[in-house]
């Protein structure tokens, strides 16, 4: 009798530990949340931006001016305070490329939707070919959310030149962050608006970043890029002083043999103000296209792409993706930047695995 007493005594002793055990875990959990920095939000209508305050450090700006063909994040700032995103065309510095003037901050289209052009639109393009170009407008804040974590919640319209209506877009900006990271989770729904659109296969898309000369890769040689039109842009070679960029895949493919490759994430690592810092792009499971084309340049442009097919392997049949009147995609992405070490491999799992259960 006392041994069964003993042995019941035990098992409960292991239960009783067990459950313990996972309230601790539960609590520690909740802490590490807790820990994460208040994100806040500070909206200037009159600027046409929203500031991204984390930590009490300004991050990054929601700006969507009506000079420009879309809404972006801009500059973006890593926690050490070094700037990541390039200046041109918004604030062009000292010794940094001035191509592509539609690469600015981070920003979120696509270069071929109805045989329309989102992506390549910008100041630069004449007049009399604008209507070979759409255009993204925001139409309304939703809500700005402050908290651990931060929520911007926008709608915006994707139009052509005569300002028709083609896509309507619904985006939540999920930001957070910590001391030494800094987290953006886009989730995009676009909706057909007044009948079917087609997104067909392009290299030019569609969540990207441009980045500071220094997370550039080292060249000597001047660079032309073609786009879909046939347009040609000439990317000048430039010093190479501080310039110490570097891709890595999760397939483990490194520099330029990472452009074209469909991965789970990519990330750019590079030295600036003499701290390293990584940025990441992720895809998610979820998502139309998965795993997403690296289209990730050594001039700067890091960017994933869920549409582009044949633009980046020629044996694999071009994407047509359409949406009948009223129906929808979503497309969830996320964006980190990490200050002070290099994120590792096991590292980018995790918060790949994370972001896939969360979205």
């Amino acid at each position: 009798m006392k041994k069964n007493s003993h042995s019941f005594l035990s098992i409960a002793g292991h239960r009783y530990l067990f459950l313990l055990f996972l309230i601790f875990s539960s609590i520690q959990l909740s802490a590490q949340k807790k820990d994460g920095l208040d994100v806040r939000f500070v909206r200037d209508d009159s600027k046409n931006k929203v500031d991204v305050i984390i930590g009490g450090k300004f991050f990054t700006s929601f700006m969507y001016p009506k000079n420009m063909e879309k809404p972006f994040l801009y500059p973006v700032v890593a926690p050490n305070g070094s700037v990541i995103t390039r200046g041109f065309p918004l604030e062009p510095r000292k010794g940094e490329r001035m191509d592509h003037p539609h690469h600015v901050g981070i920003w979120f289209n696509y270069g071929n939707v109805n045989n329309l052009d989102f992506w390549n639109n910008s100041s630069a393009i004449p007049s009399d070919k604008k209507d070979e170009y759409g255009h993204i407008v925001l139409q309304r804040i939703i809500r700005a959310d402050s908290g651990k974590e931060g929520t911007l919640e926008v709608t915006a319209s994707w139009e052509d030149n005569h300002d028709n209506p083609i896509l309507s877009e619904h985006t939540t900006y999920v930001f957070s962050g910590s001391d030494d990271l800094r987290i953006i989770d886009h989730i995009a729904k676009l909706t057909a608006t007044n009948g079917p659109v087609t997104i067909n296969d392009s290299k030019e898309g569609m969540f990207a970043i441009r980045v500071d000369r220094a997370f550039e890769m080292p060249s000597d040689e001047p660079m032309v890029f073609t786009d879909e039109k046939g347009n040609a842009t000439t990317v000048k070679a430039v010093d190479n002083t501080g310039v110490t960029g570097m891709y890595t895949s999760s397939q483990g493919l490194k520099g330029d043999a990472v452009w074209g490759t469909r991965n789970d994430w990519v990330l750019l690592t590079g030295k600036k103000d003499g701290t390293l810092i990584t940025m990441g792009m992720f895809d998610n499971p979820k998502n139309h296209g998965f795993p997403a084309y690296a289209h990730a340049r050594g001039y700067g442009l890091f960017a994933i792409n869920n549409f582009g097919q044949h633009s980046y392997d020629p044996s694999k049949e071009p994407v047509k993706f359409v949406l009948q009147k009223g129906e929808s995609v979503t497309l969830r992405h996320r964006f980190i930047v990490q200050s002070g070490k290099e994120v590792t491999k096991e590292e980018a799992d995790k918060l790949f695995k994370e972001f896939a259960k969360e979205y």
